[in-house]
């Protein structure tokens, strides 16, 4: 087998495994019990599309997905901080008097 077919191969096979993934990510933020569920799951589902432009690089070979992978990984990293924010100073329900006795 040369280094070609073996390369097709497991980018078909990482292709696969993150598709499934991304519906268990996508099941999650749907399903979520609580809002740090949700934006836990989404975060996870900014790493499976890093993931995803990644594995469809190394197919093309087109060194460009990978500003663009980093350019994703940085906004979702700030959007998981905005929400962490979000949810420390009260969340949806705005119990603001809650999570100021829970901060240390």
């Amino acid at each position: 087998m040369s280094g070609t077919a073996f390369l097709n191969i497991c980018t078909i096979f990482a292709l696969g495994v993150l598709t499934i993934s991304f519906l268990l990510v996508v099941l999650r933020v749907l399903k979520g019990p609580s809002l740090p569920d949700r934006i836990l799951a989404l975060d996870m589902l900014v790493a499976v599309a890093i993931g995803f432009i990644a594995v469809l690089g190394v197919r093309s070979g087109f060194t460009l997905y990978v500003d663009v992978a980093i350019a994703l990984g940085l906004v979702g990293f700030l959007a998981t901080v905005a929400f962490a924010r979000f949810v420390m100073s009260g969340g949806v329900d705005g119990n603001k008097e809650e999570a100021e006795e829970e901060r240390p």
